[in-house]
């Protein structure tokens, strides 16, 4: 019983050290990179003259691509708009951020990563994060796919945390996809989600991934229970690039300027 006690002591105390040595080495690289449930997550951060912050999610890419190097000149066009400042994330396993504990969403091996819950309890600390950091007077979130799907989920789970959502071409019950019972998303928190939340929807007409009529279900769900919600159509718009349409833009500018 005592040796057993005492390889699990070495065990705890060797994961501390390695997470210690994690966020030391995170912290060295600088201001893009910010220390996150022992992975050190790599950002870019686009300065507006309001106190408030917009945060982009990105869906599933290969994993290891550069996400920074396609949201970075988004997050600035949005930031430039809005004259907000605007941070665009590369989640675990994209761009310049580590895996160590978690894989990335675009895993071949694994199917589904942004609906655990692990992925939104790891979304919710991300962004506690950065409200630590940056103390902004509001937060909104942007996502698009795997990323809105995530951010749909973290609304109803942390309602206090997220003041607004753009959320494009995402998944909102994940039930009609898969059987898996661990799973969670949206329509499963969705009477947790706070009135005071503003939120849009959006989805392209010519979308195949995420195909209008989940959003539009969705949609017609958020507006049964009250929330303050609004319906964007992008007109022959497809999955790819769709967060980053004019009709998705000018809504962005348009919800955080109410």
């Amino acid at each position: 019983m005592f040796k057993k006690c005492l390889i699990l002591t070495s065990i705890l105390f060797a994961n501390i050290a390695f997470a210690n040595s994690i966020k030391e080495d995170c912290n060295k690289k600088g201001e893009d990179f910010i220390y996150v449930q022992n992975e050190c997550i790599s950002y870019k951060k686009f300065d507006g003259d309001g106190e408030a912050l917009n945060i982009i999610i990105h869906g599933t890419w290969d994993e290891g691509s550069d996400t920074l190097a396609r949201y970075s000149p988004f997050a600035e066009d949005i930031a430039m708009r809005s004259d907000i400042s605007t941070i665009a994330v590369a989640l675990p396993g994209y761009s310049k951020s580590s895996s160590n504990k978690l894989i990335s969403i675009g895993d071949k091996r694994s199917k589904n990563l942004a609906a655990t819950k692990e992925y939104v309890e790891f979304l919710a600390t991300l962004v506690e994060s950065f409200k630590t950091k940056y103390n902004p007077s509001k937060i909104t979130l942007i996502g698009h796919s795997a990323g809105c799907m995530m951010s749909a989920t973290l609304l109803g789970v942390k309602p206090d945390l997220v003041n607004n959502l753009v959320c494009v071409g995402g998944v909102y019950d994940i039930h009609k996809k898969s059987d898996d019972k661990k799973l969670i998303s949206a329509v499963d928190v969705v009477d947790k989600i706070s009135k005071n939340s503003k939120i849009v929807l959006a989805y392209g007409t010519l979308d195949d991934i995420s195909t209008p009529q989940t959003t539009i279900d969705f949609y017609n769900l958020a507006k049964q229970k009250g929330l303050d919600v609004k319906l964007i159509e992008v007109k022959d718009g497809v999955h790819i690039d769709l967060d980053m349409t004019t009709e998705v833009k000018n809504a962005i500018v348009e919800l955080v300027e109410e």
